[in-house]
């Protein structure tokens, strides 16, 4: 009988460490329920605030965070410089910002205030830029380097019939993007299609309207037989175009990467015949997307992993801890009215 009793006993010491265990784990699943019911507080960092391809980035983050119960803040320095955007993280990191989403000004430069943020919990994604790989989780990039690099070097070759000067127009030398996009260019101009053009210079104009246009003008000024210019960056081409169709000079061909919105004027005159670029609204759209599964767990960085990324669909970790976006999209004047961003 005493035996009986003892088994008893056992049992339902058993049974009720059973439910007390289960109702920690009730209680730390409702836990975890409820701080992804609140959603993530995530900081957008561009190169800079106050050009309609960063503000486009922001349109499509916000648009993401809402599908996600996240909340997207937009902020960063009125000018390219990346020890202002170092000022902007150590920002985020003090106001619990859970992630950050980045495009890099200077790689090298950002990367210590990034990997500090890490340290304090902080989820880094890059996007548009990237910053070394250690800074970040994610790079959320534009079609890729080596699509975007020959595709103008084509886009430029199949206007003057691949002979003649070109040269490049960039934004700031030690931006990442840029500089990955122009040792592509430079590779496709080895191989037999371009060798009839020659690359005669690369300047920059720092994604400053101003110093943009300056540097257009110098070109013009110092390649007389000048017949393409290349701009990869959306300040640098639109600031060309206006310099061209000033000059009177739109027998210099000029392409690149340009906002529709910007570039309109000048695709429809006939001064510029072909820009691309890709959805700068779908690109912050998938950064925040990135961002939020890079803070559930889902994402990690390993190659292979996927995710459905909203209205874009399936999404996949590619070598480097990189997820493209897109194709580059191209506009002329046939289809440039189609498109309103």
């Amino acid at each position: 009988m005493r035996r009986k009793r003892l088994t008893m006993l056992v049992g339902a010491v058993a049974v009720l460490a059973a439910a007390v265990t289960a109702g920690l784990i009730a209680s730390t699943g409702s836990a975890r329920d409820a701080k992804a019911q609140k959603g993530y507080k995530v900081f957008l960092l561009p190169k800079f605030i106050g050009i309609p391809v960063f503000t486009q980035n922001a349109v499509g983050a916000k648009l993401a965070a809402k599908e996600l119960g996240d909340k997207v803040t937009y902020n960063g320095p009125t000018d390219a410089s990346a020890t202002k955007q170092v000022q902007f993280i150590n920002s985020a990191v003090r106001q619990g910002f859970n992630a950050i989403i980045i495009s890099a000004d200077d790689p090298n430069a950002v990367a210590p205030a990034l990997k500090r943020a890490q340290q304090r919990g902080v989820k880094v994604i890059s996007y548009d830029a990237d910053t070394q790989t250690g800074a970040r989780t994610i790079y959320v990039s534009p079609p890729s380097a080596k699509d975007i690099g020959v595709a103008q070097v084509e886009w430029v070759g199949s206007q003057i019939g691949y002979k003649g000067q070109i040269a490049i127009l960039s934004a700031a030398p030690t931006a990442a993007n840029q500089n990955l996009w122009i040792k592509y260019m430079k590779a496709a101009l080895k191989t037999k299609k371009y060798r009839g053009m020659t690359l005669v210079k690369t300047v920059y104009g720092n994604d400053n309207d101003t110093q943009s246009a300056q540097q257009a003008q110098a070109l013009l000024q110092a390649y007389p037989n000048l017949k393409g210019i290349i701009s990869p960056t959306t300040v640098g081409v639109a600031a060309a175009a206006r310099v061209l169709s000033q000059a009177h000079k739109c027998n210099v061909r000029l392409t690149g990467l340009g906002l529709p919105s910007q570039m309109r004027q000048y695709v429809k005159s006939g001064c510029v015949k072909k820009v691309g670029l890709w959805s700068e609204t779908d690109f912050g759209y998938l950064a925040e997307y990135v961002a939020h599964n890079v803070l559930t767990g889902k994402l990690t960085g390993k190659v292979g992993q996927s995710i459905k990324a909203g209205h874009l669909g399936k999404r996949t970790v590619l070598k480097g801890r990189t997820i493209i976006l897109s194709k580059p999209l191209v506009f002329t004047k046939a289809n440039i009215d189609k498109y309103h961003f």
